[in-house]
């Protein structure tokens, strides 16, 4: 399958479960294209473009998140980044918050469809989940700018924990426009990695959020 060669031409060699996350995540994308053309979860066609920005995107900060016990995928979407983190490390458990229904279901689907029994999906908002339920890190990718999202995740940033946002070329600027708030909530912000996706496909910065 042309995902299946795609994945393996471009996913790190030193990736735990390497050979695992290949045929899990190629089926992953299988039904997201499937289900795309009903639902349009995402603008990404050709195989080679989803094993980079959905998958390798995914999993290039994976030692950020080795060694954490739970995991909170803020907006997962299709399930990304938190699917194939879950499928990189078996022994975190991962919780995939979606807030629209049908999407939930769909992620649901898959983690049945690939048995990834270290992940489930929570159908509700961030906010609420933050009152009840406590997570050593806190991740999302294609979310909101920072200014927003760091209200939106301000319940879930308790003390000892700290949110990994997947961001982009302009996360200087969005630093800057967040560093009021940031101060009033008594919380810092670190690039922790940077990276460039091959084929130009972009650049992502990692931003840790912590008190």
């Amino acid at each position: 399958m042309a995902f299946t060669h795609e994945l393996d031409s471009v996913l790190p060699a030193d990736l735990p479960n390497r050979d695992r996350v290949i045929a899990a995540a190629s089926r992953h994308l299988q039904l997201v294209t499937e289900i795309n053309e009903v639902m349009n979860l995402t603008r990404i066609t050709t195989p080679r473009d989803a094993a980079i920005k959905h998958i390798l995107d995914s999993v290039m900060p994976w030692k950020l998140f080795a060694g954490a016990k739970t995991v909170l995928d803020a907006g997962t979407g299709p399930g990304f980044p938190g699917l194939p983190l879950a499928l990189t490390l078996p022994d975190t458990r991962f919780t995939l918050a979606e807030s629209t229904g049908k999407k939930a279901r769909f992620v649901e689907s898959v983690i049945a469809d690939l048995q990834v029994p270290n992940a489930k999906v929570l159908p509700e908002r961030v906010e609420d989940i933050g009152k009840r339920e406590r997570y050593q890190i806190v991740t999302a990718r294609a979310f909101a700018p920072l200014p927003k999202a760091l209200k939106m995740l301000a319940p879930l940033l308790k003390t000892g924990t700290r949110a990994l946002l997947y961001k982009g070329p302009d996360v200087e600027t969005e630093i800057a426009e967040a560093a009021r708030d940031a101060k009033l909530m008594g919380v810092k912000f670190e690039i922790v990695m940077h990276y460039d996706l091959p084929d130009g496909l972009g650049t992502r910065n990692i931003v840790e959020i912590a008190r």
